[in-house]
């Protein structure tokens, strides 16, 4: 089957906005004079868990408190996610974000060539709509046929929802394509959409297992900012094209064919 789409996860994937998102928190934090400190090993710990809503909850979770002040907590969780988008929002308006390597490159090779280009994002839609505006401007914009946020599905990564409305959204059979992702939860969610995925970890995820990934590098690569020859064999050049992501990608659809021939 051709490939007919690339899928990008935005935080982490399409740009490492990590960093934003946990200065973002920490403020909204001070703002509500909690007391927390969210610090950068910390925070690796708590992005197991999707979404900043759920994030804050599993942390009040590990608080040695009295059920009735984690009951009180819980309670301004949406305050203080409304503080944090805002905080989040303001960096981006100082143009704090930059793509990843690749990214920009990949998505008009993709273009060029006929695919159709769709995001799949784990935070809500005014931060994606926000971090989008930031990164790739008005004619970047044009560029992405389709965008899914979390809150326009039941269940966030690692179910397979965003990508599953998101193939529907774009009309797309998932065998014809390929999905990139940062984290763990995101190559699961993949996975469970039947997507081939190509997992490019930031340093919020690397130290994550990745053994399900159909491709594992540290970034697309450009051609300012090589792959390391390691990397450089498996993506079959200094950065990752389109071409060999089509020869990859046919390879391992042959191999999941005669698997289902043996079976």
């Amino acid at each position: 089957m051709k490939l007919e789409a690339l899928l990008f996860d935005v935080d982490g994937t399409l740009v490492d906005t990590e960093e934003l998102h946990r200065q973002s928190f920490n403020q909204a934090f001070l703002e509500f004079d909690l007391g927390w400190d969210w610090n950068p090993d910390l925070y690796m710990e708590l992005l197991a868990v999707s979404g900043g809503v759920h994030r804050i909850a599993s942390y009040i979770d590990t608080l040695g408190l009295s059920a009735a002040e984690k009951t009180r907590l819980r309670g301004i969780i949406p305050a203080v996610h409304r503080a944090k988008t805002r905080n989040y929002g303001e960096l981006l308006d100082n143009r704090a974000a930059r793509l990843r390597p690749g990214i920009a490159r990949l998505i008009e090779e993709a273009r060029q060539a006929g695919l159709r280009v769709g995001l799949a994002a784990t935070s809500s839609s005014a931060n994606v709509d926000r971090l989008l505006a930031a990164v790739l401007g008005d004619e970047g914009l044009r560029l992405i046929d389709a965008v899914v946020s979390a809150d326009q599905v039941a269940r966030k990564k690692p179910a397979p929802d965003l990508y599953e409305l998101l193939l529907t959204m774009l009309r797309v059979p998932a065998l014809s394509c390929v999905a990139f992702e940062d984290s763990a939860n995101g190559l699961a969610a993949a996975k469970a959409a039947g997507l081939y995925t190509v997992v490019t970890p930031t340093r919020w995820t690397r130290s994550q297992k990745f053994s399900g990934a159909d491709l594992l590098l540290p970034s697309l690569g450009d051609p300012d900012q090589l792959l390391d020859p390691a990397h450089a064999t498996v993506a079959g050049a200094p950065y990752l094209v389109l071409a060999r992501l089509r020869a990859l990608r046919s390879v391992a659809n042959l191999v999941v064919t005669a698997r289902e021939a043996q079976s």
